[in-house]
């Protein structure tokens, strides 16, 4: 375990095992159609390269960068789209791929940004859900995993672009963000 780390929360195993489930289940879900993946960077990554690979209906990868946190723990509120999408979204089946929900709001702006690009059907995926954080309602067609309210790192979660590779996802110590 990295020292930095206070505890984990979710091993590389559970995280592996939960990332098959989901994309089997996609798999079902759209059978006989496409998927497009788009993927919200920095975080979403690894998941969606992993989800990609478990998903077994075509898929493609387009990828959104937004930013709401820039370097503090805490999300401004303040939606930046800093990278937006390569491919045309209308009439295609569109999941966006979030690494976690916390609260909601930069996911409510992507979510109202996209449907207005007219997709035939636009869902969420997001690895984590922080429980008790939401301030909007989102609703996450598949969730991986419920979380507490805490400061987690790992598997493409990060705090000042480190951590990122770690195999599992943990709390951060509070010492490693308040120096």
């Amino acid at each position: 375990m990295h020292p930095d780390i206070q505890e984990i929360i979710l091993s590389e195993e559970q995280v592996r095992a939960r990332v098959a489930e989901i994309g089997a289940q996609i798999s079902r879900d759209y059978e006989g159609r496409s998927v497009l993946l788009v993927a919200v960077l920095r975080g979403a990554a690894l998941f969606i390269a992993d989800l990609a690979r478990a998903i077994t209906v075509p898929v493609e990868l387009d990828f959104m960068a937004v930013s709401s946190y820039g370097s503090s723990t805490k999300s401004s509120g303040v939606v930046r789209i800093l990278k937006d999408l390569d491919e045309t979204i209308e009439d295609r089946d569109v999941l966006v791929i979030e690494d976690i929900l916390d609260t909601g709001l930069t996911l409510k702006y992507l979510l109202k940004n996209l449907a207005s690009r007219k997709p035939a059907s636009l869902e969420v995926v997001t690895l984590l859900n922080k429980e008790g954080k939401q301030r909007v309602p989102i609703s996450c067609k598949y969730i991986g995993f419920a979380i507490p309210d805490e400061f987690v790192v790992g598997y493409g979660l990060d705090f000042s672009e480190k951590y990122r590779n770690l195999p599992y996802i943990g709390i951060l110590k509070p010492a490693a963000y308040l120096d």
